[in-house]
């Protein structure tokens, strides 16, 4: 028997395989063995900084990276700047970069998705302690159109733009 989901209060049902969302992941050839995905789609978070936060904690473990976003959230550490650092003050902490921001909305959606992430591996039976950031990405998603009226008629446009956000842990040897 399929399983259908109503939609909307007439009598359309749909199959679920027609409602699920058609996107996939960007990495492929990965081990379904020792690695685990999450995504975040449609954030209200800006992707310029989400983009910064993702090459942040790259590579990091598990811990690490969740210490670092909360410790980020409470504007304790700053993220380094690699691109769009034109006027970015210098920020305490930074090793390698000189500018650098506190993008809490960013590190707070980031986070969110890397709890989802180890709630997949827990779910697999990974072993948590030896997980690893080998893939974090964030893209520019959808745009939210609004437009501000003004004097004589005239309209200012405010769009937001949403962000996706994907996640792969890899478990990988004591260390």
């Amino acid at each position: 028997m399929a399983n259908f989901i109503n939609h909307s209060a007439s009598v359309d049902w749909k199959p679920v395989a027609e409602v699920m969302p058609k996107w996939g992941y960007s990495t492929m050839g990965l081990d379904p063995e020792t690695t685990v995905r999450a995504s975040g789609r449609e954030f209200r978070a800006s992707p310029k900084s989400a983009r910064e936060v993702c090459s942040a904690i790259k590579g990091m473990r598990l811990d690490d990276a969740k210490d670092f976003l909360q410790q980020v959230t409470e504007k304790r550490k700053a993220v380094p700047l690699r691109r769009h650092k034109k006027k970015v003050p210098h920020r305490h902490g930074l090793e390698k970069f000189y500018a650098g921001r506190y993008p809490v909305g960013a590190a707070q959606k980031v986070l969110e998705v890397l709890e989802n992430a180890e709630a997949n591996a827990l779910y697999k039976g990974l072993d948590v302690e030896n997980l690893r950031v080998v893939h974090v990405s964030a893209y520019p998603g959808m745009k939210i159109k609004r437009y501000i009226p003004r004097a004589f008629g005239r309209t200012t446009p405010r769009f937001e733009t949403l962000c996706h956000i994907e996640i792969v842990l890899e478990q990988r040897g004591a260390t």
